[in-house]
C-alpha cells in the first residue's frame, strides 16, 4: 500500500511540473533520464542501485545536451 501511495504522490509531484511550456533542457532532463534508468536496469540485471545511477547519468547527458539544443 506505501508503494502505491508513493507512486501517487509521484505523480501528483510530475503533473504538477507541467504546468508551463518546457524547455529543451527540461525535455532533455527528463527523456535522459527514463532513457539512462532503463540501461541501467536492463546492464545491472534489474538493480535497483544501477537503475538510479543510470537515471542520474542520463538526466546529466540529457539536461547537457538539452542546453546545447536551445542555443
Amino acid at each position: 500500500m506505501k508503494t502505491v501511495r508513493f507512486a501517487c504522490f509521484a505523480a501528483a509531484l510530475l503533473l504538477a511540473g507541467c504546468a508551463h511550456n518546457p524547455t529543451s533542457q527540461e525535455i532533455g532532463t527528463v527523456t535522459g533520464a527514463v532513457v539512462g534508468g532503463l540501461v541501467g536496469n536492463a546492464l545491472t540485471g534489474g538493480s535497483t542501485a544501477g537503475t538510479v545511477a543510470g537515471a542520474g547519468a542520463g538526466a546529466l547527458v540529457g539536461n547537457s545536451i538539452g542546453k546545447k539544443v536551445h542555443r
